[in-house]
């Protein structure tokens, strides 16, 4: 089934100034086509301005070669291309409306993520909640808008919340998606159903080869995953929700089950995989993650801050709270061609105490 036809959104307010530099080569992490340099001492982010404002809730975000961007507006359910060297006034370009996406303040669903195809640059997948399903559709697009859409994977069961929404390709070319448990904590202990877990498939939505449970499924018992990355070495990093008690980084293992709803946090029963980082939900609320420079940064929702966690092979160092009430809500972050980061705010989703003037933005980070 194809769908097509899409609507057009209403023009951003675009404010602040742009990058004070820019690269040519695509980054997503792992795909990063020059290796980042090796770092002997903590990264220190700062940063050195706003690439765009007036966004809606940017959550999925992917480098095209040509330095621009994509991002996904949740709530608007919307895609736009960002030139981050055009000016104010031609920053933002929406490319058109995804349909069937729903999202609204307050709520978790809408437009979530996106991944680029890392064999045709023209093509990008996007994770989605609609009315009564979450799926994967794969867009394409052009300079001038959004082209055919295919959907991949449709009827992922959706809860009230803890849709997860997250979504890379992994250095072996499949696709890794992480689905929340709905708010339906039993789901994720139970091998038969695809909520509360991260799945590994192909881009036609077929369990990949090698998958542990001859299914989709890659890993089970979690609760709602916003964030993962790959290392240099190709091991997948998660960032993930807790309920009441912890918040999680976790080293993702084939087969590894990460204990929700038995447990939350660290735990010393050998069934469940033991998280690298542990916060209060406080202190994180845990969001999106990227690797660069062997430390994962991580966007902190209710904590307001961004974390930098050193990773030591399998192992991690101390984390350290960035930017702390500064900015507000942080939810995305991504490595951009140049090896800075794009971090977006997320204070026009519902929840935020304080919408700033601007909001939502995209800041660059450089790393001092």
């Amino acid at each position: 089934m194809f769908l097509t036809g899409l609507a057009g959104a209403g023009a951003l307010s675009l404010m602040g100034c742009g990058p004070d530099g820019k690269g040519s080569k695509p980054s997503s992490g792992w795909a990063s086509t020059e290796p980042a340099p090796k770092r002997t001492g903590p990264v220190k982010p700062r940063v050195t301005g706003t690439i765009a404002s007036g966004l809606n809730v940017p959550w999925g975000l992917v480098f095209l070669p040509d330095g621009t961007a994509l991002v996904g507006q949740r709530d608007a359910g919307t895609i736009a291309r960002i030139d981050p060297d055009a000016s104010a006034d031609n920053r933002v370009q929406i490319l058109g409306a995804v349909p069937g996406s729903a999202g609204k303040p307050g709520d978790s669903g809408g437009l979530l993520g996106m991944a680029l195809d890392p064999k045709d640059d023209k093509a990008v997948f996007v994770f989605l909640t609609t009315a009564t399903d979450m799926r994967i559709v794969r867009i394409e697009f052009t300079g001038k808008g959004l082209g055919e859409i295919e959907p991949i994977v449709t009827g992922l069961p959706k809860g009230k919340g803890h849709h997860g929404g997250r979504i890379a390709f992994g250095p072996d070319g499949y696709l890794y998606v992480a689905v929340g448990e709905g708010k339906q904590g039993p789901l994720a202990q139970d091998k038969a159903s695809l909520a509360g877990k991260i799945l590994r498939i192909t881009r036609t939505g077929k369990a990949a080869p090698g998958n542990p449970f001859s299914s989709e499924v890659w890993s089970l018992g979690h609760r709602n995953i916003e964030g993962f990355d790959f290392d240099d070495a190709g091991r997948l990093w998660s960032s993930e929700f807790g309920e009441n008690k912890a918040d999680e980084v976790n080293l993702i293992k084939k087969g590894g089950n990460y204990g929700w709803p038995t447990v939350e946090g660290a735990s010393d029963d050998p069934k469940y995989v033991a998280p690298k980082v542990t916060w209060t939900v406080a202190e994180s609320s845990p969001a999106g993650l990227a690797i660069t420079q062997s430390t994962a940064f991580v966007a902190a929702l209710r904590g307001e801050r961004l974390w930098t966690v050193p990773l030591k092979g399998e192992n991690v160092g101390k984390p350290t709270a960035h930017f702390v009430g500064k900015y507000g809500r942080l939810r995305t972050v991504a490595v951009a061609p140049d090896g800075s980061l794009w971090l977006g705010t997320s204070n026009t989703d519902g929840n935020a105490k304080v919408v700033r003037a601007g909001d939502d933005r995209l800041l660059r980070v450089v790393l001092d």
